[in-house]
C-alpha cells in the first residue's frame, strides 16, 4: 500500500457521487456548467478534489465524485454558501422548467462511500 493510500485509509476517507441523468437536449448545457464551474467547493476545508465523467453511451449517467476527509466535512458543504454559489445555475435552470411546467432537465441520485484505497 502506499502512503497515500495509508493515510486515506487511515483517516477514514469520504467519497460523495453524484449520478446526475439529463435530458439529452440539456447535456451540453451540463457539460458547461463544469467546464467553467465557481470552484467554490475547491475553497471548503476537508475537500480533496473531484472528478467528473462523462458517459461514453447515451442514457448513461454523469459521475460528479467528491473527495472529502471526512464525512462531516461533506455535510459541512452541503449546508454552505459554497454550495449555493456552485449551484445556482442549475438551480436556476431547474425553477425555469418547472415554472413552464416541464419535467426537470436533469435529476440526480446521491450515494456516500468510505475509502477503502486508493
Amino acid at each position: 500500500m502506499t502512503a497515500v493510500a495509508e493515510i486515506a485509509v487511515q483517516s477514514q476517507a469520504f467519497a460523495a457521487v453524484n449520478f446526475i441523468t439529463c435530458r439529452s437536449e440539456y447535456a451540453q448545457r451540463f457539460a458547461d456548467m463544469f467546464q467553467t464551474r465557481a470552484h467554490a467547493i475547491d475553497r471548503l476545508d476537508g475537500f480533496r478534489g473531484m472528478y467528473v465523467l462523462a458517459p461514453n453511451a447515451p442514457g448513461k449517467p454523469y459521475l460528479v465524485i467528491s473527495h472529502w476527509e471526512s464525512e462531516d466535512h461533506f455535510k459541512a458543504w452541503t449546508k454552505s454558501p459554497e454550495f449555493l454559489e456552485g449551484h445556482k445555475r442549475a438551480f436556476a435552470d431547474m425553477k425555469a422548467a418547472q415554472e413552464r411546467g416541464e419535467e426537470p432537465p436533469m435529476h440526480s441520485q446521491f450515494e456516500t462511500y468510505t475509502v477503502l484505497a486508493l
